[in-house]
């Protein structure tokens, strides 16, 4: 979010259905941001099968978590995507890359951490000449 950040959260293992999407993200991080944000508070996700199932549908709605409207298959305007990128790129420079999942982890919350908050903060101010741009393009890739 603008101004600050979660600690990077890392999945065990397994597939992320809609019930653990419940219980891992929206429980315990979603619906405390939505309290301390108050009204001001817009959730962005993306259109994951996960994110879309029943049982988080009913969980938004029954915490008043507003979702923001999303297109279908819209990576150009999603600014995670740019972080992923970012990450991807910090671990594939390290001299010594992770070879096991153990220091895979670690390297992610090490490339995580150290992330300037001012990208994160640039993605998300751009959202609006991103979208802005994607309609001009009538929703094709945004040329970069």
């Amino acid at each position: 979010m603008l101004g600050s950040r979660t600690d990077l959260h890392i999945f065990n293992a397994g597939s992320v259905n809609g019930t653990r999407y419940c219980n891992v993200i929206l429980l315990p991080y979603v619906r405390l941001f939505r309290g301390a944000m108050g009204l001001q508070f817009l959730f962005m996700d993306d259109n994951a099968p996960c994110h879309r199932t029943v049982a988080a549908e009913q969980l938004l709605e029954s915490e008043d978590i507003e979702r923001m409207d999303w297109p279908a298959r819209s990576p150009d305007l999603n600014p995670i995507e740019h972080v992923w990128d970012f990450l991807g790129k910090r671990l594939a420079a390290r001299t010594l890359p992770p070879v096991t999942i153990r220091e895979l982890r670690l390297a992610l919350q090490d490339e995580w951490a150290a992330m300037p908050q001012q990208l994160i903060d640039t993605l998300i101010l751009s959202m609006g000449r991103r979208c802005e741009t994607c309609l001009a393009v009538r929703g094709d890739h945004i040329p970069y």
